[in-house]
């Protein structure tokens, strides 16, 4: 399905961009990660990258025209697909809102000389002190809708100069440096670390030292929210025009709005999502207390609306309780990625047991020889780098006109984080040593776990490692980290009884589960490459061979 990308916001005050040059044709292959193009803003020249995997189909903005933030700038595809309604629609959505743009700038003119002027008079904007900049969340990804102050490198009163870092921000991608485009004093910090807000919500302010900026966030979010109240109400009064009729003929509505305000002559106002949420969940409107203007009702309100506090409340001896924890931007992702990995792709399972016995031997021998100290993570991940390269159909990626067979090998390592999960990739890891591969994933999961890791870290990947051994898992399936075509699951070392040579004795065994994706990798293939795997675990001298 073809994914249109727009020309992104890449700084607080940016409104349009050029594009200083294309990285890439139509036609072209384009993977998660690409550089599409460089794209000036009113700030610097930048690079953009993709989110998404297709062909590029179409280019919206040549090289050295400008645009407004949001228009079209190009679309991804699968190749030969068609998306010539798409690109009239959205030709139709631009026209549509420079028509609009052009009736406000008509509608604000008459405004100026007619009765509307004395109504803006009356309620005049909050008004920026000359030398104050105001910082809005920025839109970091073209797919951003909101971002998360994951932490704050400045405090208020603290000099800043153009190009420190103010905060780390995470996006729905990743967790991204926010660098100042001003200079001057952080006179006030307007979404506290760990809060969430939409794009262009008011981030900080920066300005002269000593600069009164108290009632400046306060009137700036009024405005703001007049603004928007007024297009909910415009856009509320439509909605009830049009449903007037229906609702009169329809006894059940009827009868639940009577049982709603059974008991008093007030009007309940609530918002249409209030309405939505408290029909689903079963509670009556006129037992909640509007926190909106004129006591009106929104989402706010039913959500902390508890049960049983009015007058006949009862409490019986256990109480049902939830705690509501916000997903943070890496779980949506995580969940979101996941889903769609688990759901497209065909998985199938397949499990092995290795016999330890020579692994821990030569882990033993090369630890005290050593100066550096190495896993029995790393021995995998070395492992089934080197496998892939005798069996390159599971060093794949599938798309619906061609298996992509990587003549590269990188590694994803998974690594639990107090978020989620994250994967560090380890490049070309089949020339790494033992050494050289643990030092890399000690640093990449220290990074990961500090919210460190810069996206490039992170992908690439060709294969993944998860390892769930070190919390004494004995075995486990994963699901797939796309675009791989494979994730080997890694248990922790038992000991249990094995036959050795006509005898029953303990043994140290591993087991380890192969999830393959069907459209890439065969069962023959799978267990072929387990094999591999199993002769390099069980036999660790072949590695360096």
């Amino acid at each position: 399905m073809a994914e249109v990308i727009n020309m992104p916001r890449l700084s607080d005050t940016m409104e349009e961009g050029v594009v200083a040059k294309w990285l890439k044709k139509v036609g072209d292959k384009v993977s998660e990660g690409d550089i599409l193009a460089e794209i000036e803003t009113d700030k610097a020249t930048m690079e953009f990258e993709s989110f998404y995997e297709g062909t590029l189909l179409h280019i919206g903005i040549q090289e050295g025209e400008t645009a407004p933030v949001d228009t079209l700038l190009a679309i991804l595809g699968e190749e030969g697909e068609d998306i010539s309604e798409l690109i009239k629609n959205e030709k139709n959505d631009s026209n549509k809102k420079e028509e609009k743009s052009d009736k406000k700038e008509t509608d604000s003119k008459s405004d100026a000389s007619g009765e509307n002027k004395k109504e803006k008079e009356s309620t005049p904007k909050t008004q920026v002190p000359k030398g104050v900049e105001v910082i809005t969340m920025p839109r970091l990804s073209d797919t951003m809708t909101e971002g998360t102050v994951a932490s704050w490198l400045k405090k208020e009163g603290d000099k800043v100069s153009e190009g420190d870092i103010l905060a780390e921000i995470e996006t729905d991608k990743a967790t991204m440096e926010f660098e100042s485009f001003y200079s001057g004093t952080l006179l006030k910090i307007g979404i506290p670390e760990g809060d969430s807000a939409p794009v262009d919500s008011i981030l900080a302010i920066i300005g002269p030292k000593g600069t009164d900026v108290s009632g400046l966030i306060e009137g700036l979010k009024s405005d703001n929210a007049k603004e928007t109240k007024e297009a909910e109400h415009q856009k509320e009064d439509k909605k009830e025009d049009t449903k007037s009729e229906k609702k009169e003929n329809k006894p059940t509505e009827t009868s639940q709005n009577k049982s709603q305000t059974s008991g008093t002559d007030r009007r309940i106002f609530a918002s249409p999502l209030a309405k939505k949420i408290a029909e689903e969940r079963g509670i009556i409107l006129s037992q909640v207390q509007g926190s909106g203007e004129n006591g009106r009702i929104v989402k706010k309100d039913i959500e902390n609306f508890q049960p049983g506090s009015g007058a006949q409340a009862y409490m019986p001896v256990g109480q049902e309780q939830f705690e509501e924890v916000k997903n943070s931007q890496m779980r949506k992702t995580i969940a979101k990625r996941l889903g769609e990995s688990k759901f497209t792709a065909p998985h199938y399972y397949l499990t092995i047991d290795f016999y330890m016995d020579n692994a821990i031997s030569a882990r033993t021998a090369i630890n005290e020889a050593g100066e550096s100290k190495i896993s029995f993570n790393d021995m995998i991940v070395k492992a089934c780098a080197i496998a892939l390269r005798k069996h390159p159909r599971v060093n794949t990626q599938w798309t619906n006109e061609a298996t992509i067979i990587a003549k590269h090998i990188h590694i994803g390592v998974a690594v639990a984080v107090e978020d989620g999960l994250v994967v560090p990739v380890l490049k070309f890891a089949d020339q790494m040593s033992f050494a050289q591969i643990g030092a890399n994933v000690k640093e990449l999961a220290t990074k990961a776990r500090d919210k460190k890791l810069k996206p490039e870290e992170m992908e690439g990947s060709t294969f993944t490692v998860s390892n769930l051994g070190m919390f004494g898992i004995r075995e486990f399936t994963s699901i797939i980290n796309q675009p791989n075509s494979a994730i080997l699951s890694v248990g922790t070392i038992v000991q249990k009884p094995v036959v050795k040579e006509g005898q029953i004795v303990v043994g140290n065994v591993m087991t380890v589960t192969l999830a393959c994706d069907h459209r890439t990798v065969d069962g023959a293939t799978g267990a072929a490459y387990l094999q591999t795997l199993k002769k390099y675990m069980e036999n660790p001298i072949t590695m360096f061979v």
